[in-house]
């Protein structure tokens, strides 16, 4: 590692591949229809973790786009530029990089998104019915996620060689 701030990555990468893989987990056991609380909880925690995985994973983005000097995307619609910044190329005067999410990783980034927004938006509204591709979604990320950006730091940021001894 040639940049230390590739532990703080590595953490929001952890986090990030946690929180999907245990929000699929509640999603499984339902209850959502349950009134009272045992429904709250499962509902709530439910949404709670998609947010703090997509959370978690856009934190990892930043880290990454500033560990290269790329600006952060702002404006009302960063989340989604961030994505798409993350998902191609990157050519300009002095800064040359590859994508930093595969387009499968990048798909199943923007669907966690989507959730997340709704999430965010109408808790109320939740229809269970309608969650499976994010969770789907979520259980790749918590596969994928990870060797993904394992493979883009290898070409932009390679280990040093070690010193002859």
């Amino acid at each position: 590692m040639t940049d230390a701030r590739w532990s703080e990555v590595e953490g929001d990468l952890a986090a990030a591949c946690r929180h999907f893989d245990f929000a699929a987990r509640p999603f499984d056991a339902g209850g959502f229809e349950v009134a009272g609380l045992d429904g709250y909880r499962a509902r709530m925690g439910f949404q709670h973790a998609m947010h703090a995985a997509h959370t978690s994973l856009e934190g990892a983005l930043v880290r990454i786009l500033e560990i290269l000097g790329e600006e952060v995307p702002v404006g009302r619609s960063w989340h989604g530029d961030l994505l798409k910044r993350a998902s191609k190329p990157l050519r300009i005067a002095r800064h040359d990089r590859p994508a930093i999410l595969t387009p499968d990783v990048a798909r199943d980034a923007a669907e966690t998104r989507r959730f997340r927004h709704r999430a965010d938006r109408d808790h109320d509204s939740f229809i269970p019915e309608r969650s499976p591709p994010s969770v789907e979604a979520a259980r790749r990320l918590a596969r994928t996620l990870g060797p993904c950006i394992d493979a883009v730091r290898e070409r932009i940021d390679p280990p040093e060689a070690p010193r002859p001894g």
